[in-house]
């Protein structure tokens, strides 16, 4: 199975799964969504996850975070898509509610927060916002 954009899929299946109520999702692995799914592990929105094989394909079980029944992960957004990148400078990054939420960014640096590329002065992609 091909995907256009394989990180809008993760991001899609972790919405769905928190929708659904799940403990626990699965998405394919890559080294993007690796990256991504550090940034919301650091980040406090999920539990975690872990790299299994299923079917001969590695796979990433992620596992989500609830507090008091509800999600912690209330709105995921993919902002950079294949068919419109999205490009910021570090002057111009975006505040998500107020500084409540995070931006995830593609940077030089490698893949991190708005808080990390505000310290480490480096601007790039944004890849989607979570709050």
């Amino acid at each position: 199975m091909s995907f256009s954009d394989p990180l809008g899929d993760m991001l899609t299946r972790i919405r769905n799964s928190l929708m659904r109520g799940k403990s626990k999702c699965e998405t394919p692995a890559s080294k993007l969504r690796a990256r991504v799914l550090d940034v919301l592990a650091d980040e406090g929105y999920i539990r975690g996850y872990s790299e299994v094989e299923k079917d001969g394909f590695k796979v990433f079980e992620v596992e989500l975070k609830y507090f008091e029944g509800a999600p912690v992960i209330r709105h995921i957004q993919r902002v950079s898509k294949p068919g419109r990148r999205v490009y910021s400078s570090v002057k111009s990054l975006p505040q998500i509610r107020n500084g409540l939420g995070i931006a995830i960014l593609s940077t030089p640096k490698g893949v991190m927060s708005d808080h990390a590329a505000r310290d480490n002065n480096v601007g790039g992609e944004i890849l989607c916002h979570v709050s």
